[in-house]
């Protein structure tokens, strides 16, 4: 009995010392942590041990953070770049007072904190974990002196009380690296740094290449990022002086704790632990880089505004796109350039930008004493200077930002942002000051006749309402056309006199020339044939029409000529010329005499009742799929025996269940069948005779995309069968025709 009690006391007597070495939040240099091992810090949230990443066998120390229900969040690893091959790993000081992680297997040296030596003192360092997620060496003989800490090298965390900057005088650079993948914390591809030239800023790098701008700091925030402002939650500030430059965030809800991840692939993950313990964790992921958060995505003295989730650039006013035509075509990187040279005018003044993202900090000057007022004078004096802002803009603003030259990566929110000023030249002003003058004018005289033509029509409705009656019918029938109109003496001059060499082909309504006019500017001119049925008002009506179908996918309509008895359309000329060139390089068009469309892709209901939509949009596509499937055209395609157009070949072999045969020689050699037959069905789902029976362009790219059990389609329109046509039936209460109104951006005219 009293040898069992003996052994349990010396059971207790070696517990009570070596459990110490594996949950105290310091050791010293006669100390060490071993793979299974852990130091934990006095408040118990964070562990320094020993683990393996993802499906990684390798084994790395790092810190973690630990989370009320014990979950563990991995927050800087110190051998990131030389990963530990077994469970061998042993953390501690050289006789230098070095810490150091060895193999214990080669008994090499994997890690170190790399201690300067005039810092040490052999046999006095410690190492302690602190409550911040710190891991800190310091002198034992001198206690509050930190010989070297965690938080001056971080992984991709950015934790509360780390720096993310310069320090000046030591050279070093704590910044930010993303892993290279989930099971390798090496450094990847991302990285988030300071740039100390002229004023410092944030930047995202992807490898050596400037990737994105987070913007500099104005006292509340970075200006790309004018959202992220301050809370009760936490402070964020930015210190800078001639010794040191950096960010860091605090704490101050004591209840709660956050960090930031930069992920393998850029994005950033926010995650926030609450409440009692906190126990209850939220994650959140940014959806990644918009477009105008893209470094100098407008190229230079550019804004980049975000419309519908799209990105738009404008030139800033003064200046010009630099290559006009790749501008209108949305490429916008080569920016804009001054419309005139800069002649240092001590007239010029300033345009105000509101809602900015400041532009490239790296070669501007800044004067932290200036205010507003002597900013602008600044800039005045100074030829090169192109725009000012504020420093600071608490308290009203301080402090003194200029820029010189070509002003880079700007950005214009919706709301908060910066105001930036622009150097503007003094004739610009001009105009835009006499603009608004005669704006605000002609807004108070419109208001007037508007006011007085109300009074005037409702004495005629009310005095007059058979006449009031005519003239709107007659208003009805006519439409104005917003489209430049051209003297026929110069469409003549551009095409050599609408010369056979000059031809480029036949359209739904005529020959189409190449016409080059004065100034270079190539055009594709339609001479409309003069046996077409269509009047001048019919004409002028079909244009304005085509007019509203304006888009960036589309060949832009420039203007028109109506003049004796010339109908002319002039359309931007396309070099490389058509889909429609390229399917069919050898088949000429067919000349119409009334409809503005080509036969074969225009729908029943607007071939027989004028009636356009979307779905008449929908109709053209189904033709064209079934057209670049089966390698021959709708309206040439000829089916002696059933009187057949492709479109009843197609639905006549899908009823038979044969419809791999309707496949041109090629394609039927080298096709996957299912994905084929699902083509099929949904070009036969777009050309069915109803309107309503065929499914959006949305939906179409779900059907053509998706593996989802396809609606069976309907006779297509133009069926014939047993020699009656189908056409489309607007008395009918269940074939609900569009009206014009309900118009979609698209082809509407053959071009």
């Amino acid at each position: 009995m009293v040898s069992n009690i003996k052994m349990l006391l010396t059971f207790f007597f070696l517990m009570f010392f070596v459990t110490p070495s594996t949950s105290i939040d310091s050791f010293g240099m006669n100390q060490s942590i071993r793979d299974g091992e852990t130091l934990v810090s006095a408040g118990g949230s964070f562990v320094l041990g020993f683990f393996s990443p993802g499906t990684s066998t390798n084994r790395y120390l790092g810190v973690f953070y630990k989370d009320a229900s014990g979950n563990q969040t991995v927050m800087w690893v110190a051998n990131r770049e030389k990963p530990l091959q077994n469970k061998s790993g042993i953390l501690k000081f050289n006789e230098n007072g070095t810490l150091q992680l060895f193999s214990g297997t080669t008994n090499t040296s994997v890690w170190s904190s790399n201690i300067s030596t005039k810092d040490l003192n052999s046999n006095s360092s410690t190492a302690q974990l602190l409550d911040s997620g710190n891991l800190i060496v310091k002198s034992s003989d001198d206690g509050s002196k930190i010989l070297w800490q965690s938080f001056d090298f971080p992984g991709d965390v950015l934790m509360p009380g780390m720096k993310i900057g310069l320090n000046l005088v030591t050279g070093l650079d704590r910044y930010l690296s993303t892993w290279k993948s989930a099971d390798d914390p090496a450094r990847g591809d991302y990285s988030i740094k300071f740039d100390p030239r002229g004023y410092p800023q944030i930047i995202q790098m992807k490898g050596v290449v400037l990737n994105a701008r987070e913007g500099s700091w104005n006292g509340l925030y970075f200006t790309g990022y004018p959202y992220l402002v301050q809370n009760n939650m936490f402070r964020r500030d930015f210190f800078f002086n001639g010794e040191e430059m950096y960010y860091k965030s605090e704490i101050l809800d004591g209840s709660s704790y956050r960090i930031n991840r930069m992920m393998p692939s850029g994005i950033w993950q926010t995650t926030t632990w609450t409440g009692q313990g906190r126990g209850q964790v939220k994650t959140t992921t940014s959806g990644g880089l918009e477009d105008c958060d893209n470094f100098a995505f407008c190229g230079s003295n550019s804004v980049c505004n975000m419309v519908d989730n799209d990105a738009a650039c404008e030139c800033l006013k003064g200046y010009v796109p630099k290559f006009p035509e790749q501008w209108n075509v949305s490429h916008w990187s080569n920016g804009c350039v001054r419309k005139t040279a800069s002649k240092c005018d001590i007239t010029d003044g300033f345009s105000k930008y509101i809602n900015m993202k400041l532009p490239d900090t790296s070669s501007s000057w800044f004067d932290k004493t200036m205010n507003l007022e002597e900013c602008q004078r600044s800039c005045l004096k100074n030829c090169s200077c192109t725009a000012y802002a504020n420093l600071d803009i608490r308290n009203g603003g301080t402090g003194c930002l200029l820029w010189f030259d070509h002003l880079i990566d700007m950005r214009q929110f919706n709301q908060m942002g910066q105001d930036l000023f622009i150097k503007v030249p003094s004739s610009e002003l001009a105009n835009e000051h006499g603009n608004m003058k005669k704006k605000n004018v002609a807004i108070v005289v419109a208001g007037v006749i508007i006011f007085g033509l109300i009074i005037c029509a409702g004495i005629v409705l009310i005095k007059y309402p058979g006449l009031a009656r005519n003239i709107w019918k007659n208003k009805q029938r006519q439409v104005d056309i917003d489209l430049p109109i051209f003297d026929f003496s110069v469409l003549a001059k551009a095409t050599d006199n609408f010369s056979s060499n000059k031809k480029l082909g036949e359209g739904g309504f005529g020959p189409v020339y190449k016409g080059t006019l004065i100034n270079g500017q190539e055009l594709a001119v339609k001479r409309l044939s003069k046996k077409s049925g269509q009047g001048s008002e019919e004409f002028k009506n079909e244009v304005a029409l085509i007019a509203k179908l304006q888009h960036r996918n589309l060949v832009k309509l420039l203007g028109c000529c109506i003049q004796g008895g010339e109908k002319i359309l002039i359309y931007e000329f396309m070099p490389n010329k058509s889909l429609d060139h390229v399917v069919f390089g050898d088949q000429v068009e067919a000349n119409t005499n009334k409809v503005a469309g080509t036969y074969g892709y225009i729908s029943p209901e607007y071939a027989v009742h004028g009636q356009f939509s979307e779905k008449s949009d929908v109709f053209s596509y189904g033709v064209i799929v079934l057209e670049l499937l089966s390698g021959k055209r709708n309206r040439d395609f000829s089916d002696s025996e059933n009187y057949h157009n492709l479109l009843g070949h197609a639905w006549r072999l899908w009823t038979e269940e044969k419809p791999l045969e309707l496949l041109d020689e090629v394609l039927r050699e080298n096709c996957n069948p299912s994905e084929v037959i699902r083509c099929i069905q949904v070009g036969l789902l777009c050309v069915q005779q109803r309107p309503e029976d065929r499914p959006n362009m949305s939906l179409v790219v779900l059907m053509l995309n998706g593996e989802k059990m396809l609606p069976k389609p309907n006779f297509p329109g133009f069926y014939i069968d047993g020699g009656v046509q189908l056409q489309a039936d607007s008395s009918s209460p269940n074939n609900t025709l569009f009206s014009a109104n309900q118009i979609s951006i698209t082809i509407l005219e053959a071009r």
